[in-house]
């Protein structure tokens, strides 16, 4: 991860916290049982934060069924193409300019 330019080691900051983390592992198989592959995420853990001292804000975008009814209809209509984005991964796709320490 590190040749991939995931994470930078560095010196933690003065006045800086860093959170917690840990490695989940999985095991992906086929329909047989067989193993396919191994599977490993670093994952922040971010429940240990306190609002206004290690974070200001949070966002969290959800869609209601009438919205997406709406914008089906008009998908139709107006005979355009409609992508979609697979919502376990949406964090992949997205910006984050700050700065996050973890030990």
């Amino acid at each position: 991860m590190t040749k991939n330019g995931v994470w930078d080691l560095v010196e933690l900051p003065e006045g800086a916290v860093a959170i917690g983390c840990k490695w989940v592992y999985k095991t992906k198989r086929d329909a047989s049982g067989n193993v396919q592959r191994y599977k490993a995420r670093l994952v922040a853990k971010g429940f240990t934060q306190k609002e206004g001292i290690d974070y200001h804000e949070t966002f969290s975008p959800v869609s209601k069924k009438y919205s997406l009814r709406i914008i089906m209809a008009l998908v139709a209509h107006m005979d355009l193409e409609l992508h979609q984005m697979d919502v376990k991964t949406t964090f992949l796709n997205g910006d984050f300019d700050d700065e996050v320490y973890m030990k």
